[in-house]
């Protein structure tokens, strides 16, 4: 079983910069796929960005791209997401969620691990 904590959110102005992070329990990332979702009010679930941990394979949202950084730490087993230049449209929760597999999804059913959630609020 994993647990997974996210943390990190918050308000900030449109151009601004969060670090969201995911640390885990009772499992370690070494053989599993980590990603990062959100879902603004009235919208599904969307991927974000998500790491393949052993060989730090990393793949992105288009809308995110060169804006948001994901990475991972081996001695804190946890993964973050550096969250810059941010836009009023990135305002959502943003979810941790981690598979046992070695490839990064990018649906959130592929998904059997799932955080609470961290609320990231950007203001125009």
């Amino acid at each position: 079983q994993v647990q997974l904590v996210e943390s990190g959110g918050g308000l900030v102005q449109a151009g601004g910069s969060l670090r969201l992070s995911c640390a885990a329990s009772g499992h370690t990332f070494g053989s599993y796929a980590v990603a990062w979702f959100r879902q603004a009010p009235g919208k599904e679930r969307e991927f974000v960005a998500g790491i393949r941990w052993s060989i730090s394979s990393i793949r992105y949202e288009d809308s995110v791209k060169g804006r948001f950084t994901i990475s991972s730490d081996n001695a804190d087993n946890t993964v973050y997401l550096q969250m810059n230049s941010l836009k009023p449209e990135d305002t959502a929760v943003y979810y941790c969620a981690a598979r046992s597999h070695i490839l990064v999804g990018v649906i959130p059913g592929e998904y059997a691990y799932w955080g609470q959630g961290t609320q990231v609020t950007v203001s125009s």
